[in-house]
């Protein structure tokens, strides 16, 4: 007998009624209790446990979807004081994105990790300056975030076939979508039965999200086709719970 393989996930796919697309949906994630632990036990993304320096996956900055993106984060940018970003002088001085060799723009690398990370000590507590501006003014993060930072660990991707139909696919964020380097990660959350605490399911915690990254009328068609899949049958626990309750861990 064959055995399973160990990443294994359930789909669910549906046409969009309004287009020639194709939505595909990862529910084993969408439907596990996958929570940010940034602060709270999240190691990181270098290559050795780097718990204590609370950089979340900001040490290699954040890298801009398009013109657009970069733009509202620098306008952004522009507005926070000095109370809620710490490294605000010098983001004034050489500014707060930077354009790579490559042609590529993102964020600066300073001390180490994005220019917009507040380290731990700073009186608003360490973490994304625009985070804590969003909070602050009352809006959703996705307003004052990179497009990649307020998506993370969701993962849009579009493909179209020769007939020009497109298939638009929203999963889990995994190692390779950070390029080489991803590989060298000491650790990655969506890969760790750490992150799987939450107090409601990632579709209900990162509702908003969903909505930007697909659209709110293609949310209400994934929660009708969701209610009728789970009547009739139990979605797999993502690979990281099953692996937990193996070992017998819960």
């Amino acid at each position: 007998m064959t055995a399973a393989p160990l990443d294994l996930h359930e789909w669910l796919s549906f046409e969009d009624p309004d287009e020639a697309r194709t939505w595909t949906f990862d529910v084993t994630f969408l439907l596990s209790r996958w929570t940010c632990i940034f602060g709270r036990g999240c190691r990181g993304v270098l290559p050795e446990d780097a718990t204590h320096l609370s950089e979340g996956c900001c040490s290699h900055g954040a890298h801009f979807s398009d013109a657009t993106d970069r733009e509202r984060v620098e306008a952004v940018v522009a507005t926070l004081e000095p109370d809620e970003w710490q490294h605000r002088a010098v983001g004034r001085r050489r500014g707060a994105t930077v354009l790579e060799s490559g042609g590529s723009w993102q964020t600066r690398l300073h001390d180490g990790a994005c220019i917009l990370l507040n380290r731990p000590g700073f009186p608003a507590g360490a973490g994304c300056a625009l985070h804590v501006a969003a909070e602050r003014r009352g809006l959703h993060h996705a307003e004052t975030k990179p497009d990649v930072c307020w998506q993370l660990p969701l993962r849009r991707v579009d493909s179209t076939d020769e007939l020009g139909h497109v298939t638009s696919t929203l999963r889990e964020w995994k190692r390779r979508d950070w390029g080489e380097g991803g590989e060298d990660f000491a650790w990655w959350c969506t890969e760790s039965d750490d992150a799987f605490v939450g107090d409601g399911t990632v579709l209900a915690t990162m509702r908003r999200e969903i909505e930007l990254m697909c659209g709110d009328h293609v949310y209400e068609l994934l929660l009708e086709a969701l209610a009728r899949r789970c009547a009739s049958t139990t979605v797999l626990p993502h690979p990281a719970v099953r692996r937990r309750r193996a070992s017998g861990r819960g």
